[in-house]
This record gives structure tokens, sequence and C-alpha cells, in this order.
């Protein structure tokens, strides 16, 4: 049965009431994580499966085959697993794509491989970066392409609780971190080369972008503004989102474990918030646990919510929308599921979907 989930509200002033919808368009699938498409015209989704899947969505079907299948390389589940999807700007001409997956022996790996068709070569796979992870979870996961072409990769802090390593804040280390690399090159024995404009940090890993994460499981690029989103999930109090301009030379310290979203952590009062960037967006632990962060809105479907920023929260299915008010942004809550909700996804003409962990993928709509 076609469920549609609605949720009716006044927005934007708009003297008529606006309703947002969620309609089902593929079901049954084994953990669902992400959603992304293929920048080659062919109107295909692509929707990962924990387990080390990758299915194709194309004219209104899930197709039978996967388009990749690495499930005897991938550690699921939990916060393990097959993480993140994206496919480079040129993929209409180089057929390549980047994977984000938890090893066998627990550690992040980054790789390259390449399509045929509807199917992945696995034969060309080629490991750009391998990670140790000290613990289970808090693992990152999400991988995307700016729109100055260079791949970003967000890196929880190692897991355990309370950032044990100080990973967040330590400049040693790729864990608690955005890391930017340039995939279109190789530099000595490494497959990528270092943006020659990444930032200049004393002591750092040359590859981190930004720093202070605990665990930036989705960020997304505004595809109109070159802007960065990205939303941290929080300890004991407060989940988190964070606003990076597209004019951004990186850098920037995000607090972890100095600062729990708006708040000290450690030390627990007085801390020291010179520095450091606060976020544009908090919600605490009685209304989500573990936040999914989501997109700007830039597609035609919706009209009433174009330019608001969506974002979920994993534990309590709670929607919300936030839109620019004065100098800072003004967040509503606009629908309340029961779902899971692992990622949001976003199509080539930038209308959005819903992954449900649980196993379904939903059009967003407005009625």
């Amino acid at each position: 049965m076609r469920q549609i989930v609605c949720f009716t509200l006044l927005w934007f002033g708009l003297a008529s009431a606006q309703s947002i919808n969620l309609v089902p368009i593929a079901n049954n699938l084994n953990r669902p994580l992400f959603l992304t498409y293929s920048p080659d015209d062919t109107g295909r989704l692509f929707i990962l499966e924990q387990g080390g899947t990758i299915r194709i969505w194309q004219n209104g079907r899930l197709l039978a085959e996967p388009f990749l299948d690495i499930s005897s390389l991938v550690a699921c589940c939990g916060e393990r697993g097959l993480l993140g999807l994206a496919f480079h700007p040129n993929f209409r001409q180089n057929n390549l794509f980047f994977i984000n997956y938890t090893n066998r022996s627990g550690n992040t790996v980054i790789a390259r491989y390449r399509a045929n068709g509807n199917r992945a070569e696995t034969d060309s796979a080629q490991t750009l970066l391998t990670i140790e992870q000290p613990y289970a979870n808090h693992n990152g996961g999400m991988i995307a392409f700016g729109p100055d072409g260079m791949l970003y990769i967000g890196m929880g802090d190692g897991g355990s609780a309370g950032d044990p390593l100080n990973a967040g804040q330590r400049l040693d280390t790729l864990l608690g971190k955005i890391l930017r690399i340039d995939v279109n090159r190789s530099e000595g024995s490494r497959a990528y080369a270092i943006p020659a404009d990444n930032p200049v940090l004393a002591g750092r890993r040359s590859e981190i972008w930004s720093y202070g994460w605990r665990n930036p499981w989705r960020f997304s690029f505004d595809r109109q503004t070159g802007d960065l989103w990205v939303a941290d999930v929080g300890q004991n109090a407060v989940e988190e989102v964070h606003f990076q301009p597209a004019s951004s030379k990186g850098g920037e310290n995000y607090g972890w474990r100095i600062m729990e979203g708006n708040r000290c952590f450690n030390p627990p009062q007085n801390c020291n918030r010179n520095g450091l960037v606060m976020p544009v967006l908090t919600y605490t632990h009685d209304q989500g646990r573990s936040i999914t962060g989501g997109y700007r809105y830039r597609g035609s479907a919706m009209p009433a919510f174009r330019g608001a920023y969506f974002y979920a929260d994993y534990v309590s299915g709670r929607i919300w929308a936030a839109t620019p008010q004065g100098s800072g942004w003004q967040s509503r809550e606009v629908l309340k599921t029961d779902l899971n909700i692992s990622s949001f996804g976003e199509d080539a003409e930038g209308e959005l979907y819903v992954v449900d962990h649980r196993g379904t993928i939903y059009r967003m709509t407005q009625r």
C-alpha cells in the first residue's frame, strides 16, 4: 500500500496552509543509509545499503541487480558499514565514483571505482586512504565533491564517549576532521594530492580542512551558493548544525570536545571559546538524540520551502526546516514521523528524498 505522510502548517507567512508529503518510491531495502544521483542525465538514483551494496532506482523502479556489492569487504553494522558515496564531477567522461566504508579490520577506507553502465567494475578498485579507527563508533562516513572539484571527507573523533583521545582538537590525526583532497592527481606514494590552498595549521596533517568535529555524519554543499552545511552528532545534550560560507579558506575549529553545541563540555564550565566557530542551529535531547543533516532546498516541487535548509533526527523522527532570519537562522519543525531518518538525498533537479534506515525511500513533495 502506498502511504503518504502529511503535515500541514503555515509557512513563511503564507496566507494559505502548506503541507509536506513523504511519498514512498522504493521499499524492502536493507538498512539504507544514503541516496544520491549520478551527474550524467540518466535520472538514476543510487541508494547505499549499509551491509555493502549500492542499488539503482531508475524509471520508477528499483533494479534487481546491485550497482556494486562489496559486502565481503565491509564490517557492518552499528555505526560501521558502507557509509558514503560520491560521483566524480566529470563522471560523464571518466565513470569514476568514490565510496567510504568500514573494512573488516574496523578501519575507514576511501576507495575509487569505475562504473560500466549499471554495474561497477569491481576490479577497478583503488584505495586512496585507510584511516585507523580506535573504536567501533563515530566513523563519520560522508564524502562529497565541493564546487571546487575537491573531495571532502567527514571523519568522526574515533569513538568511545567524550573523545578520550582528544582527536577533535589534535592536528596530528585525521579523526575528528573534515578532510579535503585532490583525487585528480597523485603525489609520491599517495593516490591523491594535497590541494595547494589547504589551510596551513601548525603540526597538522595536510589533508585537514577543518577540525573540532565529534561525528559529522552528513554534510552538503548548497548547489546554488557553494556554502557548506554540516550536522554534527552530539554527546549528552545538544545536536548542532554548522555553516561554512563558500568564501572560507578552511582551518576553522568547530569546538568539539571543548564545546558540545553552544555549551561547554570539557571543562563543563568556563571553557575558552576564543577562536571557536559556534553552530547556527541547535536542539537539545528533549527533541531528539542524533542529528541527520540534509540540504538547502533548491528544487521546484516545493516552492514554499525554496531556500530552506532541511535536517532531521534519527531517533525522534522529527524534520525541521531553517530559513534566514536577520543575521541568523530560524528553524521550525515541519514534520513528525516515526521514521529512523539516516539521511536525506538530492537528485539532479535539486528535489529531496528521505531515507528511512528501516528500508524505505521517500520523495518529499508539497501539497
